[in-house]
């Protein structure tokens, strides 16, 4: 995805994937560990765009790569999609 982009993914299916991440990431999506940083309320392009770039090797942390290494591309949207949705 580009700037300027509307994601539309599905934040219900996100939600359904999103326990993996709430072992870091927090259930409500705000971290109680400042090494992770908090999902909820970020923008869904720039998440969708984070998780794929750990999944593909462009961005590198083994805890992250191995987490998401099995996503699909409408994974990542459907989860952007729920986080962006998080106050």
């Amino acid at each position: 995805t580009t700037a300027g982009q509307v994601l539309a993914g599905d934040a219900a299916a996100g939600k359904a994937k999103s326990m993996t991440c709430a072992g870091c990431h927090g259930a409500s999506g705000i971290s109680s560990n400042d090494l992770w940083p908090n999902l909820a309320g970020q923008k869904a392009v720039y998440l969708s765009k984070q998780i794929k770039a750990f999944r593909d090797g462009v961005r590198n942390d083994p805890m992250m790569s191995s987490m998401v290494k099995t996503l699909t591309d409408e994974d990542a949207d459907n989860l952007a999609a729920y986080y962006s949705e998080m106050k």
